[in-house]
């Protein structure tokens, strides 16, 4: 892998003799999708509406590109065409751009890398060195990663909360994105079945579909947990597999929580309860704005930031619920999702990160380990 992706830095320093330099302030803005379109209701169009909103309002040139398919060296290939086109500021959503960062940022120095969802551990891996400011070009590049133990905790304490008791977590694969999602989601659901009393009356069937789209398989996985094991509420999280859930929920009036962003739109409103949902937006707001703003250097090049609450206001938030499409009621009210974030916010309450093995429980959680 390392030679094809060294062939492909070769290929993009031949390239970016041609490429324009472009002026300080002179900037032009891409987004390259991961292995989805911008209308896959998550990541990918989350990002892009983002930079196209933000582009339009600054008046700068903004385009997309969509790898020809799902590989590192096709990614790489898109990075280095829109580089070609012109274009200084590349903003990757998901870790699946690892490769492109390290093979592209060195070779780039005068193109501004945003990378969402982006570890350390994701960088050294890639490159395969244990330090990980010698696995890329630190100067030029930004990473943001996210709380999502937090998101997934708010999703699990407002399902308890709600009044379902019977719930579900259906993952996608179990990388450490999705594994944090997880455990948040049954440390909440757990912390407000204390706060009711009612421990011994609620249970988490928890699985990793082994890949992150649905098909028959998980379906039918799904279909025996609602229809056959009374599951009332399932956590879909990772990627296109919340099709698999919702299709298995509408047969039988079941509900979904969507992931990453709000996808009441996709999933169905009917049926999506909530989306423990990242700030993929604001933090593209904030990274070009900071570019912008000439604040780049100082406040963002180099640095793999770990975000989440920063407000005891949930919109100010970079892990949140969706405010206007959540199904509050009378046993949750947005009332008690701002107490919620306000505890956390302050530390009165807080969620593990570890994700070396499933929280300690009072609840019940049957962990089915992989379905594929």
């Amino acid at each position: 892998k390392k030679t094809i992706l060294a062939a492909a830095a070769l290929g993009a320093a031949t390239l970016s003799m041609a490429a324009p330099v472009m002026a300080e302030g002179d900037y032009k803005v891409a987004m390259v999708t991961d292995s989805g379109d911008i209308t896959d209701q998550s990541f990918n169009q989350t990002t892009y509406e983002a930079c196209k909103a933000f582009c339009e309002e600054n008046g700068l040139d903004f385009n997309y590109y969509k790898p020809d398919g799902d590989s590192d060296e096709a990614r790489i290939a898109s990075c280095d065409q829109a580089i070609a086109d012109g274009y200084n500021i590349l903003v990757l959503p998901g870790y699946l751009f690892a490769a492109s960062i390290v093979e592209e940022s060195p070779v780039y120095p005068d193109v501004k890398f945003i990378a969402l969802d982006m570890s350390e551990a994701d960088l050294t891996g890639a490159a395969g060195v244990d330090d990980v400011t010698q696995a890329y070009n630190t100067e030029n590049t930004y990473c943001a990663i996210y709380q999502e133990e937090i998101p997934g905790y708010m999703a699990g304490y407002a399902a308890v909360k709600m009044g379902y008791k019977h719930l579900g977590f259906l993952g996608g694969m179990s990388v450490p994105a999705v594994i944090r999602y997880g455990f948040g989601y049954v440390q909440g659901a757990n912390a407000a079945a204390e706060e009711l009393g009612i421990t011994d009356e609620v249970t988490v069937e928890y699985a990793y579909g082994g890949q992150f789209y649905g098909d028959a398989d998980i379906t039918a996985a799904m279909d025996t947990w609602y229809s056959t094991n009374g599951v009332e509420v399932v956590f879909a999280c990772g990627g296109g597999i919340y099709t698999s859930a919702a299709e298995a929920a509408a047969k039988v009036d079941g509900k979904v929580i969507g992931v990453d962003s709000d996808q009441s739109g996709i999933i169905g409103e009917d049926i999506t309860v909530t989306s423990a949902m990242k700030g993929l937006a604001p933090t593209v707001k904030t990274a070009l704005d900071a570019i912008k703003d000439g604040n780049w250097e100082s406040d963002y090049a180099g640095k793999i930031d770990n975000l989440g609450l920063v407000s005891e206001n949930p919109e100010d938030n970079y892990v949140q619920l969706p405010m206007d499409t959540t199904q509050w009621d009378d046993n949750f009210t947005v009332d008690d999702y701002k107490d919620l974030v306000s505890k956390l916010y302050n530390g009165e309450i807080t969620v593990s990160n570890d994700i070396t093995a499933l929280p300690e429980t009072e609840i019940a959680v049957n962990d089915y380990g992989s379905i594929k």
